[in-house]
């Protein structure tokens, strides 16, 4: 029995390595939204869903095409569509899985997994798989990977770095659509509290005190207190 359960677990290992291969040249024929959102995210999401999927036990049949292609349309952070892009691209993640004859059983979670990935579309994930595609997605938002994104996207759309009088938002609202620093404060120090996972979150607790440590050297060096 242990033979038959490793011959198992080997032939969908060999599959899913050439569904990756398959995903992955898919994806880099679609184009990016901006840099912040090229393969190395990609890449790095599909890598996290695997260990979260490992870790918690979840079906990698639908999580590994959801990560792969999560963002296989590229709307740009600031466009009156964004918040439909995730549901154009499982439809069009489907439209593709369909051409390369993949299973047709885990369409309907694959599809729910890539819909539910994205904060403008503000969709619950339901299943545990969507949960994870939700969570790696958004880990790469956190760190130091999550702090050269955002100052990546800051730039590409042209906000200003920070508020020369109140950069940490002490005294004001936070406003990330004038300045890029604001971004923490509206969205990515508070990202770890919204992961789905057990896992996911002891790795989003890491992530978000480094960026908190950011923020305090950053204080220091432009002579604003943090704290």
């Amino acid at each position: 029995m242990s033979d038959l359960l490793s011959s198992h677990k080997l032939l969908i290992m060999n599959t899913m390595q050439e569904i990756e291969q398959q995903c992955r040249d898919f994806i880099l024929s679609c184009g990016s939204a901006d840099s912040a959102h090229d393969i190395t995210h990609i890449e790095r999401v599909v890598q996290v869903a695997k260990t979260l999927c490992e870790q918690e036990h979840a079906m990698i049949e639908v999580v590994l095409p959801a990560a792969w292609l999560h963002d296989c349309v590229a709307v740009a952070k600031n466009h009156p569509d964004r918040a439909k892009a995730s549901t154009m691209a499982a439809d069009k993640a489907l439209s593709f899985l369909h051409s390369i004859h993949y299973d047709s059983r885990y369409f309907d979670a694959i599809h729910h997994a890539i819909v539910a990935h994205s904060f403008s579309a503000n969709v619950t994930p339901t299943t545990l798989e969507a949960q994870i595609v939700q969570d790696a997605d958004r880990m790469d938002a956190l760190g130091a990977v999550g702090v050269s994104r955002c100052m990546k996207v800051g730039g590409a759309i042209c906000r200003g770095l920070y508020h020369p009088q109140d950069p940490f938002c002490k005294n004001r609202q936070a406003d990330d659509s004038k300045y890029t620093l604001d971004h923490f404060f509206v969205k990515l120090l508070h990202i770890g509290q919204s992961m789905n996972t057990a896992s996911a979150r002891y790795e989003a607790h890491k992530r978000t005190q480094y960026m908190h440590d950011f923020l305090r050297q950053l204080g220091e060096e432009i002579g604003i207190a943090y704290e």
